[in-house]
């Protein structure tokens, strides 16, 4: 460009010189358009080479830091923010994010075109362009929207404009004071753990990174989309962590309704206090009575997880049918179901320094009261991967 020749910076790369958002370029309007300055900020050819280094070399490639913006590294090279956009096939709500390779370089893209506004009003007046003004700017003074402008005039997001310029003003409006900008819609409450006040240099991914949470959670916290812009000062809810899933307890050798008995055992167990040596003596007298199943028959009446027999006090069948009753009843105790009418592992006076078969067989009274020890160690073991 010739010196002295009026020329415009892109608006979003001026604006960047005074802050540095947390996203690839502005994206609201006054930031999407170029400022017009005067024609003394013209750059020579070589500044720019100042820029860009002592050899006055373009490097072709540049790798995307901490911080950066698109505008800050078009401005850093000398770049009008538009052709940087333009080589790497971006438009202006694009996210850039640290380590990302951007050209500097090459052929450009196919150049953005301006959207076309539907039924443009006719023209009222033309507006000759003072240093400092932006297209939206423009917009507003007029009580306009950006797009009228643009289309009237068949300018494009990217076009430039500088003092001493005219454009046509559609008609239609009054001049109106700018319309405040609409809040982004909450994020959803159920989700949200707290809020994080964006600073400069900051993108969703390392918010999420920092709280520990995935950047999908974040997004769809703050009803945002993978192009939505953020900017220092806007509040990000921060969704609850997930809760880590439960793991999946399986017992070498249990089917289903195995399990779902020990686990009911040792759950009644734990709630009535007691010992893990009275859970593993519980666990053991029902796989020695009924292999882990609620049974429907037995030896004459017995029945049940334990077998106990309605016929020696032990509640109606229905009753002993009952694995949580039954349960209760073997453990005995302050709630034991029958009351005194039956003796529990808890009702045994000294229980706590039997053996393990001593124990079993002072509730269970058995025919067979040595075979409880056999499941000693593996009921300890059970126990142990229910806890």
């Amino acid at each position: 460009m010739a010196a002295g020749a009026p020329f415009a910076l892109a608006g979003s790369i001026a604006l960047a010189l005074s802050g540095t958002p947390a996203n690839a370029v502005d994206t609201r309007s006054d930031q999407r358009m170029l400022r017009a300055l005067p024609a003394s900020a013209d750059r020579a050819p070589a500044t720019l080479r100042a820029l860009r280094g002592a050899s006055g070399a373009l490097p072709a490639n540049y790798i995307v830091k901490r911080g950066d913006t698109i505008n800050a590294i078009a401005t850093r090279f000398g770049l009008r923010t538009v052709d940087v956009l333009a080589l790497n096939g971006l438009s202006w709500k694009s996210v850039i994010y640290p380590g990302q390779v951007l050209r500097l370089t090459g052929s450009a893209a196919a150049a953005q075109t301006a959207p076309v506004a539907a039924a443009p009003r006719a023209a009222s007046g033309t507006y000759t362009i003072k240093a400092g003004d932006t297209i939206s700017s423009i917009a507003q003074r007029h009580g306009l929207s950006v797009r009228s402008v643009l289309a009237a005039n068949r300018l494009g997001w990217s076009s430039v404009i500088y003092p001493g310029q005219k454009l046509v003003i559609p008609g239609g409006a009054a001049p109106a004071a700018p319309a405040a900008p609409a809040p982004r819609p909450p994020a959803a409450a159920p989700s949200v753990g707290g809020t994080y006040v964006v600073r400069a240099g900051d993108t969703i991914s390392s918010i999420a990174q920092r709280h520990g949470v995935s950047v999908r959670s974040v997004l769809a916290a703050n009803k945002l989309g993978w192009s939505s812009i953020i900017y220092p000062g806007e509040k990000i809810a921060i969704p609850l962590k997930a809760a880590p899933a439960a793991a999946v307890v399986s017992i070498p050798g249990f089917d289903a309704e195995q399990l779902s008995n020990a686990k009911l055992i040792v759950r009644i167990g734990r709630q009535l206090g007691v010992p893990d040596r009275g859970i593993a003596i519980a666990l053991g007298a029902a796989m020695q009575e009924s292999g882990m199943r609620n049974l429907g028959w037995g030896d004459r009446d017995s029945v049940g997880l334990f077998q106990q027999r309605p016929s020696a006090g032990w509640g109606t069948e229905a009753q002993v049918k009952d694995a949580t009753r039954a349960t209760k009843a073997f453990y005995g105790g302050h709630s034991d179901p029958n009351g005194i009418t039956t003796q529990g592992l808890l009702d045994i006076p000294g229980w706590q320094s039997m053996t393990f078969t001593q124990a079993a067989q002072a509730v269970q009274v058995s025919a067979y009261p040595d075979a409880y020890a056999q499941w000693e160690k593996p009921a300890a073991a059970w126990l142990a991967a229910l806890r």
